[in-house]
């Protein structure tokens, strides 16, 4: 397929993409262009997760723009009938459920230290463990969320994070402790990367007496969470979080102490 050998290549989402082609390869692979309508759509996201049909359609729908632009103009463009989009997780953090979740982790230094970094900067996973000493400068309170000189995802937005006090604090002990001539991560196990937080994180959630539904990306929603009760100013959390203004407010907006304020005075 002329997407994935001639575009793929060059996105970030070249892996989970290729997942998807090989799951639509199975269906449509001897299906033609006029094959591609709403009740074949709907007949393909029969029996499947409707998130993962909708990843699996998206990925198809790219593929014929592709080729309407590279190599058509096609006559007609389908378009494709997709699952809705799942409602956003919702599920964030208390502070005594955060307490909890530290003490489960309180002889598992790297998880701790993923937790704390991840409630007060809000960065994402990868990011988090992405996260080198190099990346922090402390003298000035900030945090780099990508290499230096890489370039912005424009889809993943990873501005600097301006770093409160108390991980601050956290992140000089962690220094004194850490060895940085052998190992450069800020998270690390026993001075080796970690790719994904797995079995550790699932322990000290079921430790802590939370759900299954508690994954690394919750403590981004209890950050944003927490920002929004706090009633920070939309454009600041936007830039602390590196999320969009639209996203913030359909997604956390509602804790917002403002939120309705006016309306409901009328």
């Amino acid at each position: 397929m002329a997407y994935a050998s001639e575009h793929l290549p060059y996105t970030r989402a070249s892996k989970n993409a290729a997942y998807n082609i090989g799951n639509l390869s199975t269906w449509w692979g001897d299906k033609k262009l006029a094959d591609v309508t709403a009740r074949n759509c709907r007949a393909y996201a029969q029996g499947k997760k409707p998130a993962a049909a909708r990843r699996d359609l998206e990925t198809l729908r790219a593929a014929i723009r592709y080729w309407h632009v590279e190599y058509g103009p096609l006559a007609t463009v389908p378009a494709l009938v997709l699952p809705p989009k799942p409602q956003p997780r919702e599920r964030w953090l208390t502070r005594s459920e955060v307490a909890r979740l530290l003490r489960a982790a309180r002889h598992t230094p790297h998880l701790a230290r993923f937790i704390l970094l991840g409630i007060y900067t809000g960065s994402r996973s990868g990011a988090l463990l992405a996260a080198q000493w190099s990346w922090i400068d402390l003298a000035g309170g900030i945090m780099l969320r990508r290499a230096p000189g890489t370039a912005e995802d424009s889809k993943k937005r990873t501005p600097r994070v301006k770093l409160g006090l108390r991980i601050q604090a956290h992140l000089r002990r962690w220094r004194r402790l850490d060895d940085l001539t052998v190992n450069g991560f800020v998270v690390h196990y026993d001075g080796q990367r970690i790719r994904k937080m797995r079995r550790s994180w699932r322990t000290a959630v079921k430790n802590a007496g939370l759900g299954a539904d508690v994954t690394p990306h919750t403590l981004r929603h209890t950050r944003a969470t927490w920002l929004m009760q706090a009633g920070v100013d939309y454009w600041e959390a936007t830039g602390h979080l590196g999320m969009s203004l639209e996203m913030l407010e359909r997604n956390y907006g509602h804790h917002h102490p403002d939120a309705q304020k006016r309306a409901a005075e009328v």
